[in-house]
């Protein structure tokens, strides 16, 4: 097996939640041109079809499965559809999340805890029903947040808060399923991503974000997928409970 060869997913099954998100499908686009088969999940079916086409052009199958994480028994659900589909699930990529920007002074109850709900417990909820089926050698990647080690000068505790937690369960699950079961558990801390920044802020808050990025610019959707396609892959096989930073540099700056 050579270097590159590591990289490869070939004959594995990767499930991307909130595939239907930019940087959702894109994930699926990189599973999918490393060899893997992948399900593509979703609250809603709206740009799901969309990124199972780009899956389809990398001559990989796929099956959407319209999924609430929020909800255990939607991501039993999800399990089962993907086992009735291709027989196993060899890797998970928890993607789903909901972002709120707003002064904490302000914020809701409701706001509040469905912001932990989606990125947090749905996360779990996901990872959770996965575990139970996976097979050593299987490898989970969460998708967490610089905003949970770092701050960006707007106002998201609810979402900081959810992103913090996440290198939390990453370092426990990877602790409980390590040794038992062969599962690799590891979770990766994107900065800003060209076409996925800008509903978030207004384009003078991402001026100021690009001055702290020490290679100047915003990265792009490939080079997470990248990222995540080394961890689930052969070529991350000895990096287990590992919160990775992707961000150009924001967070020493």
């Amino acid at each position: 097996m050579t270097i590159l060869d590591r990289f490869r997913l070939d004959d594995r099954v990767a499930i991307v939640t909130d595939a239907s998100s930019v940087l959702g499908a894109a994930l699926a686009k990189g599973l999918a041109e490393a060899g893997a088969d992948v399900v593509l999940a979703a609250p809603r079916t709206n740009g799901l079809h969309e990124a199972a086409d780009i899956v389809r052009r990398s001559g990989r199958r796929v099956l959407t499965v319209p999924t609430d994480i929020t909800d255990p028994s939607r991501c039993t659900a999800l399990v089962e559809a993907t086992l009735d589909k291709f027989g196993r699930v060899d890797v998970l990529v928890n993607n789903a999340e909901l972002v709120t920007v707003g002064p904490a002074i302000g914020e809701s109850v409701h706001e509040f805890r469905s912001v932990i709900d989606v990125n947090l417990h749905g996360s779990y909820w996901a990872a959770q029903a996965c575990g139970r089926v996976m097979q050593p050698g299987s490898s989970i990647v969460n998708i967490s947040s610089i905003l949970g080690i770092t701050n960006t000068g707007m106002p998201q505790a609810a979402y900081s808060a959810s992103k913090a937690a996440i290198a939390g369960v990453t370092r426990d699950l990877a602790q409980q399923w390590g040794s038992r079961k062969g599962i690799r558990v590891n979770a990766i801390a994107p900065g800003f991503f060209t076409d996925a920044i800008s509903w978030k802020y207004p384009e003078s808050h991402i001026e100021q974000l690009e001055r702290r990025m020490l290679l100047g610019r915003t990265g792009e959707p490939e080079e997470l997928a990248s990222t995540v396609v080394w961890l689930a892959s052969e070529a991350g096989g000895y990096v287990t409970g590992q919160t990775i930073v992707v961000d150009g540099g924001i967070t020493i700056t």
